[in-house]
């Protein structure tokens, strides 16, 4: 099965569309950049790569983005008319064919750079095949993480009290180890040299939301993408 985590990863999703890789995972690639902006982005710069750049408007890769970046469902009957919704919520959304190779090694690349109240995102991701994508690399806040890439995924930051925050990580590592979720963690610290640090937890199994839920007590901030 190699990266896919079901059978389904690889038929696909229910969707609205002609490609389950240049549309679906466009979707869900649009998706991230709505959990990551906290909401509907009020600009995003869109760069495609590779079959990305050369075939995006053909296979609809370009509606597809804006309607995740918009929150909606694949399967939703809205995703083709996304773009023009967009435009009629004044959300200024660009695209950009970028010459030469992925920075992150794969064909079907998009790197969104997106605005919301000030605030900047950027990230990194590739569809891989069967509606199932890749988040490479995000930047926001001062931090600038490199996940391995298949989700789900979690990140944590630390509360201002060191003491506080070791408690609540040492209580959500071992809700997740007896659930066998984690497979990876990592540690980003604040590239401005706060002293603050992101805990990234790259996960097997996506969280219950009654999981979600009593991670989110414990934790001053967290990011769960899926």
């Amino acid at each position: 099965m190699g990266k896919y985590r079901s059978v389904f990863d690889i038929i696909g999703p229910v969707m609205i569309g002609p490609s389950s890789s240049h549309t679906a995972g466009a979707v869900s690639i649009g998706r991230i950049g709505h959990i990551l902006a906290g909401g509907i982005p009020d600009r995003a710069v869109i760069h495609h790569y590779e079959s990305f750049a050369r075939t995006h408007k053909g296979h609809g890769t370009d509606y597809a983005i804006a309607s995740g970046l918009l929150g909606l469902a694949p399967d939703d009957p809205k995703v083709p008319n996304a773009l023009a919704i967009a435009c009629g919520m004044g959300v200024d959304i660009e695209f950009i064919e970028e010459d030469g190779d992925s920075p992150i090694h794969h064909p079907n690349t998009a790197v969104l750079d997106m605005e919301k109240d000030g605030k900047v995102v950027s990230f990194w991701a590739c569809s891989i095949g069967g509606g199932t994508i890749e988040v490479r690399r995000i930047r926001m806040d001062g931090y600038d993480m490199r996940p391995s890439g298949l989700l789900p995924m979690l990140f944590i930051e630390e509360n201002h009290s060191r003491s506080d925050s070791d408690k609540a990580l040492s209580t959500v590592e071992a809700m997740l180890g007896r659930g066998g979720h984690v497979m990876q963690k990592t540690i980003y610290p604040k590239i401005d040299g706060e002293g603050r640090r992101m805990i990234g937890f790259e996960l097997e199994h996506p969280l219950s939301a009654d999981q979600q839920d009593e991670i989110d007590v414990l934790a001053s901030r967290l990011i769960y993408l899926h």
